[in-house]
């Protein structure tokens, strides 16, 4: 007996230099910037050993956008935006985690990518101490870039992360604020699941985010070497 229903297509991203990255995962880390962590309300680690844990949640990988177009989500009436650096895993880890060290050799590349929130319900469900789900993981949720593998994007460190809403500039940060770097996100994630490639991992958000409505603009930058354009729309 066959499949009683029709299997849907595994989500491609498309590579600079030729090629398509299908994807398995979607990984996100939560506060991943001091100062958006301040923003939030959180409270922010004065050194390495008082980071404790870093907090990740998921994305459905059906939430991806390609084109840049986002219909604004039902159920809200806060919907944020929060621009990341997205990391893509290109071979599958072992039984043991990866140490930070090694880490370099799983990343195939880069991109740009969105996690757009539903402020409202996160907020609501971080009250009562419960997932969220609702609040993050939903359709159109992750608008993203096309990936540059790692060669050609270069030091990490040495990049800044932007985001402009209808020509303003809302989201600026290089990424000597990240309370916790790419080898060691890879990492801590290793040690809770087993990283295979095609898994995204996005980075976290700095500072400045904010309301997303209807008409507004993006325009998403890593530098000069990464861009993100789409507009928000009435799903109506």
């Amino acid at each position: 007996m066959g499949d009683v229903v029709a299997a849907p297509p595994p989500v491609r991203i498309p590579v600079r230099g030729g090629g398509t990255f299908p994807v398995r995962r979607i990984y996100c880390v939560g506060r991943n910037f001091a100062e958006h962590a301040r923003e939030m309300g959180a409270s922010v680690p004065t050194s390495t050993a008082d980071r404790g844990s870093p907090v990740f949640f998921c994305k459905p990988a059906d939430a991806i956008v390609l084109d840049g177009q986002v219909p604004y989500p039902r159920g809200t009436r806060e919907l944020h935006h929060e621009v990341e650096l997205v990391v893509a895993i290109g071979r599958d880890a072992g039984p043991d985690p990866i140490a930070p060290a090694d880490a370099a050799s799983y990343v195939f590349g880069y991109a740009l990518g969105l996690d757009l929130t539903r402020r409202d319900l996160q907020t609501e469900a971080k009250a009562k101490g419960l997932p969220w789900d609702t609040g993050k993981a939903f359709d159109h949720s992750a608008p993203i870039s096309e990936i540059v593998p790692a060669g050609a994007f270069g030091d990490v460190a040495a990049r800044a992360i932007e985001l402009s809403v209808n020509g303003r500039v809302r989201q600026h940060s290089g990424f000597d604020d990240l309370v916790w770097t790419v080898p060691e996100i890879v990492h801590e994630l290793s040690r809770l699941f087993a990283l295979r490639a095609g898994d995204l991992v996005f980075m976290g958000t700095p500072a400045g985010v904010g309301p997303l409505v209807p008409g507004d603009v993006y325009v998403a930058r890593i530098d000069a070497i990464l861009e993100l354009r789409g507009q928000v729309s009435d799903p109506r």
